[in-house]
């Protein structure tokens, strides 16, 4: 094994420069002041956690931890998400705080990706969690928060993208009675949104003609509140036509918000499948073909942790917003520097500090003489006080 040149960093991280920390911490701030105007509280977790406790109940796939052991050889693993961790913390820390628990966070998480798939292993994600409440109105209002957190963010164009797990596991186990290596693969295909795969795939399954056109027609069930009632026509069992009607009942909430304009419904759309019970969404911005916050309802996740509660919730990928949002270059970030010699030190730095207190961004330099405090530092500052004795 080679050893790394001085300059290389690990595969899928990054450094930030001083104007892409301001735009994260433009983002984070907004974000976070915006959901604390709903009752949502922030938390802090461990970069840390237990593998066989947090690690396993994560969303995060086994091969996408890092994992390292401690000095007495357990298995910890670096954050995946943070939905676990606060899952955690509702069962133990807070058991005894009264439902529903209104949570937020804004922290790095790590998966491990492949080095050819270009995707970072360290991101940053600021989320929220609504826990104890498995009613229509809880989903809706994450779904609102998310959007009002979107729109806090600086995003100005973006589509939430709607969906339940409820309608694809139930129209799967109908077709494709007992067949979990079937249904495994076909919801792989939606999951990658590899349309093209599905198709073929549902061509190569051993069901009827009906059955097959039933399958490939949920590929039309985009649209409005419409969309649901042509969906249960789709389904036989009850419990499937609830997880519709449950879906209709969300968007009837989101109406009475005001942001039912900035969602569609998409019932081929799969959030993780082996951790979404109910109602999952995404939300892309502009032209990029990835979400920018993506969230739904875990009913299951707190019943591992010894706190049995319905839970729904959303993060944004706040580094791919950042990729978004047109945030301030040196020119938009307005910085004075006062010059100052030796003779003029004292009243210089009162100065500078008398301007900070007021709110101002103020940097100080010595110069040495005339020539060097007429140079070219002023393409760099917003305005710049010359109290040299040469410059008064």
């Amino acid at each position: 094994m080679s050893k790394p040149k001085v300059f290389e960093k690990p595969l899928g991280v990054r450094d930030y420069l001083p104007y892409a920390v301001r735009g994260l911490r433009t983002i984070e701030n907004n974000v976070i002041h915006c959901m604390e105007k709903w009752g949502y509280q922030e938390i802090i977790t461990p970069t840390l956690e237990y593998y066989d406790t947090v690690g396993m109940a994560s969303l995060t796939s086994d091969h996408k931890l890092f994992k390292l052991l401690d000095k007495k050889g357990t298995t910890l693993v670096l954050r995946s998400d943070n939905t676990a961790p606060i899952a955690r913390v509702v069962s133990s820390l807070l058991k005894d705080e009264p439902l529903p628990i209104r949570l937020s966070y804004h922290s790095n998480v790590f998966r491990a990706m492949k080095d050819e798939a270009g995707r970072d292993a360290e991101f940053v994600q600021t989320g929220a969690e609504l826990i104890g409440d498995g009613s229509p109105d809880a989903d809706a209002e994450i779904i609102a928060l998310a959007i009002s957190s979107l729109k806090a963010a600086g995003i100005k164009n973006f589509k939430i993208a709607l969906g339940h797990m409820g309608f694809l596991q139930g129209l799967f186990e109908e077709t494709l009675i007992a067949n979990q290596e079937e249904q495994t693969l076909l919801k792989k295909h939606l999951l990658n949104k590899n349309y093209v795969g599905y198709k073929q795939a549902i061509k190569h399954l051993s069901i009827p003609k009906e059955a097959k056109q039933e399958l490939e027609g949920i590929l039309k069930l985009r649209g409005g509140k419409e969309i649901c009632e042509l969906a249960k026509t789709y389904i036989n069992d009850p419990s499937t036509k609830q997880s519709i009607h449950h879906l209709f009942e969300v968007w009837e909430v989101l109406e009475a918000y005001g942001v039912s304009e900035h969602v569609g419904i998409d019932l081929t759309m799969l959030g993780d499948f082996s951790y979404y019970t109910g109602m999952t969404f995404e939300g892309y911005a502009g032209k990029l073909g990835f979400p920018v916050c993506s969230g739904g309802r875990y009913d299951n996740l707190l019943t591992q942790f010894g706190r049995p509660a319905p839970a729904t919730g959303f993060s944004l990928k706040t580094n791919r917003i950042l990729e978004v949002v047109s945030h301030n270059s040196n020119h938009e970030f307005p910085r004075t520097l006062i010059l100052y010699d030796e003779q003029n030190r004292t009243e210089a730095l009162k100065h500078a500090q008398m301007l900070r207190t007021d709110g101002q961004i103020i940097e100080t330099r010595k110069t040495t003489s005339l020539i060097e405090s007429k140079s070219h530092l002023l393409q760099n500052y917003t305005d710049i006080i010359n109290m040299t004795k040469g410059g008064k």
